[in-house]
C-alpha cells in the first residue's frame, strides 16, 4: 500500500437468509440476525461498523475525491467493488456499513457512486454467503 492509501479489515459471517438481491445497495452488519427482507445484506455479524472504523481512515474518504476499494473474500472467492467517498460522510452508525450505487448519504453510509450493489455480486459468492459458517473477510482501501 501506498502512503496515500488507508485500510481497514473487517470479518463477519454469512448468513441463510442472505438474499442478495438488492439492487443499489450492499450492506455488512453487526447484526447477527437477519430475515429475508435484509435483501442488501451480503455479511452479519461484523466485527466492526462505521463507528469503529479509524479516524484517518475516516478522515481519508471524507476527501474530495476520495475512492473506496471494497475487497470480499469467502473461502477463494474474491470480489472487488469500487465506489467513492464523500466529504458528506458521517461514517458514525453503531452496527452498519452501507455502500451505495447512488450518492445518497446518511449515518449508515460508507461509500457511494459504486459500480456493484448486492445483486451485481457473483452468485457463487453469494452461494458462498448462504453458508453461516463461512467466515468473511472485508478490506476496504481507501485512497485520494
Amino acid at each position: 500500500m501506498s502512503p496515500a492509501e488507508v485500510s481497514e479489515t473487517i470479518f463477519g459471517y454469512g448468513h441463510e437468509n442472505i438474499q442478495a438481491t438488492h439492487k443499489t445497495t450492499l450492506e455488512f452488519t453487526k447484526d447477527a440476525h437477519l430475515s429475508k427482507k435484509g435483501d442488501c445484506i451480503v455479511i452479519v455479524a461484523a466485527d466492526k461498523a462505521l463507528a469503529d472504523l479509524n479516524a484517518e481512515f475516516k478522515e481519508k474518504l471524507r476527501k474530495p475525491h476520495a475512492k473506496l476499494t471494497i475487497i470480499i473474500e469467502a473461502g477463494e472467492i474474491i470480489e472487488q467493488v469500487n465506489a467513492y467517498g464523500s466529504p458528506q460522510l458521517i461514517l458514525t452508525h453503531p452496527t452498519d456499513m452501507v455502500i451505495r450505487k447512488s450518492d445518497y448519504v446518511c449515518s449508515r453510509t460508507l461509500a457511494v457512486n459504486a459500480d456493484k450493489a448486492a445483486q451485481d455480486l457473483s452468485r457463487d459468492l453469494v452461494k458462498k454467503l448462504k453458508n453461516p459458517k463461512q467466515k468473511v473477510k472485508i478490506t476496504l482501501i481507501a485512497h485520494v
